[in-house]
């Protein structure tokens, strides 16, 4: 861990090893991400958002599983297949960024439907997934301890 604070202050070494809250504190991360979901969070420009009902939060953050569209309650942004998404949960709160197999169009078509149905709207079922979970960078703040 480490502390950026202002270097300036007298005394703020003192304030900081007593442990007061001074400056900003970083924490290690507990698991480490692999390099293409370093990529996929902090290099990729979101090219739109996917809203998600709780249970494909649940399913994402507390059991690691893909996002269908049946958890999809609505998007916002144009973008296409392969584009960066951030999927944000009822409140709004980011939970997750990943690669979409489908675009913005597509995905609205097929968002709150069974995977099974995805072929009937479509014409055609390249992925059951909207976004499989090895392209998917679960937000730190909202993983499981």
């Amino acid at each position: 861990p480490y502390i950026i604070a202002c270097g300036k202050e007298a005394g703020i070494l003192g304030r900081i090893f007593s442990g007061r809250e001074v400056g900003t504190l970083f924490l290690p991360m507990e698991e480490h991400l692999t390099s293409k979901k370093h990529w996929i969070a902090f290099t990729l420009r979101s090219r739109g958002r996917i809203y998600i009902d709780d249970g494909a939060k649940k399913a994402i953050v507390d059991q690691g599983k893909s996002l269908l569209p049946s958890g999809i309650v609505r998007i916002e942004g144009n973008f296409a297949v392969g584009d960066s998404v951030n999927c944000r949960d009822s409140r709004g709160s980011k939970i997750a960024k990943g690669l979409v197999n489908y675009s913005s169009e597509d995905i609205d078509r097929i968002k709150g439907l069974r995977t099974d149905r995805i072929e009937q709207i479509l014409g055609n079922k390249p992925y059951d997934e909207v976004i499989h979970r090895d392209n998917m960078a679960v937000t730190k703040s909202t993983q499981k301890r």
